[in-house]
């Protein structure tokens, strides 16, 4: 199914067409309304004049959190504040959060795209949407329900957290599609386990599931317990939240919503545009958006655009699944190594729970990676000799895949802190 045909079917010409004209309008936008623009463009001495296609937005300077952070709370607002109807800020625990604002304008365009992404998993007027995402200053909750109420569906606004009531709900009201972390679908399956729940009973179907990397053998264990297809949503409070993007049931890349927001990936130590098919740092720039617009936003993921046609009939862009973010790579002893990567490793392991953490710490001056898993309930009734031959294949397999020594120790099922929202995969001890 595909929710806009016009346009998520868009011909490559008339895509630059739409892309250029509003490249050009947003430009001449910003420099007359946000004096940080202006600022950088005229410190970069650009011609307005001279942005004329979307090929031109190279030319154009970054935009990065930090400058959001320093124009806070609403110096990067492009509208006067009696046309803002809605505020929502990063969840970031520390220091001051990113501010997102809305006019009318772009919350009808927030369930626009929205409606996308839930079409893209099979959403329709007839289903109902179990929407565990918080609801509140975090974009999560509120997104996916403008999605749902454009759509037509129903929608019930349950939030994080409560999850023995979340079971209750999925059981009693039939609940077809479920939107929350993939960490948290995960907690539910297990709560369910235990509640006696058996999940192909269970009227779901698919998921959209969002808001952290996760990796394709973690969607194959959310696949299997839950009994639904599980499809990546992807989405940051500075472009608009959930939204941006989603996958379709071919789960070959996560088709961006590319005539609201144009993406571009490039090397994040030198800045320099990356063709398609390369790795490298995801930069968005809000081609529609009307209260909070930016130009070449550095999301600091870590991506690829996947070149071609995709078969379910869209022609909007697509991207590799995040892999990791640029801040939370971590370097070990000269090795760069994201958490989805040790993820992908452990999840194929047989007699381990998808629950797991890794420490990192600083001996001497060297540092030092060490991964808590869990095991499931046949591994603990192995022998010791066992135990240590499955922590030796962990220790092993790292080793192969990444070029790096870590240490490993299988503990108890449930000894790792369960999460409602995002979970918290890496504790780094290090004083630096």
């Amino acid at each position: 199914m595909i929710w806009n045909r016009e346009r998520e079917t868009l011909t490559d010409r008339k895509k630059k067409i739409i892309h250029g004209e509003l490249l050009k309008n947003l430009v001449k936008r910003v420099y007359d309304s946000i004096p940080f623009y202006k600022e950088k463009i005229d410190a970069a001495r650009i011609n307005l004049d001279g942005i004329t296609s979307i090929t031109d937005i190279a030319k154009l300077p970054f935009t990065t959190k930090e400058n959001l952070i320093d124009n806070y709370p609403f110096g990067m607002f492009a509208v006067p504040m009696s046309t803002i109807v809605e505020i929502h800020t990063s969840s970031g625990t520390t220091g001051k959060p990113v501010i997102g604002g809305y006019t009318s304008g772009d919350i009808d365009m927030w369930g626009e795209v929205m409606a996308r992404c839930l079409t893209a998993s099979g959403t329709a007027e007839n289903d109902i949407i179990q929407n565990a995402y918080g609801y509140g200053l975090f974009t999560g909750g509120l997104g996916v329900h403008y999605g749902a109420r454009r759509i037509g569906a129903n929608v019930i606004p349950i939030s994080g957290g409560n999850t023995k009531r979340q079971i209750m709900i999925m059981q009693d009201f039939k609940s077809t599609i479920i939107t929350c972390t993939p960490s948290y679908s995960l907690y539910l399956a297990e709560v369910g386990g235990e509640l006696g729940v058996d999940f192909k009973k269970v009227s779901l179907k698919a998921g959209n599931f969002g808001a952290e990397p996760w990796s394709d053998n973690m969607r194959k264990e959310i696949e299997t317990r839950l009994n639904l297809m599980a499809l990546d949503i992807y989405g940051l409070t500075e472009i608009i939240g959930p939204g941006v993007a989603n996958e379709c049931r071919y789960k070959n890349g996560v088709h961006i919503c590319d005539d609201h927001f144009y993406p571009e990936i490039i090397n994040p130590e030198t800045g320099e545009v990356l063709p398609p098919g390369e790795v490298g740092e995801l930069v968005i720039t809000t081609l529609t958006r009307e209260a909070t617009p930016l130009l070449r936003y550095r999301t600091r993921d870590i991506t690829a655009l996947i070149p071609g046609e995709c078969k379910c009939g869209r022609t909007s862009v697509r991207m590799k699944r995040i892999m990791g973010r640029t801040d939370d790579m971590l370097i070990i002893r000269g090795v760069n190594v994201f958490p989805s990567q040790i993820e992908e490793i452990l999840f194929h392991i047989e007699g381990l729970e998808p629950h797991y953490q890794i420490i990192v710490d600083r001996v001497g001056n060297l540092d030092e990676l060490s991964i808590q898993v869990e095991m499931n309930e046949r591994l603990i009734s192995d022998s010791i000799k066992g135990l240590e031959a499955t922590e030796n294949k962990i220790v092993a397999e790292i080793e192969s895949v990444l070029g790096i020594k870590v240490g490993v120790k299988l503990v108890e099922p449930k000894t790792i802190v369960r999460s409602e929202g995002k979970a918290k995969r890496v504790i780094d001890k290090r004083q630096i």
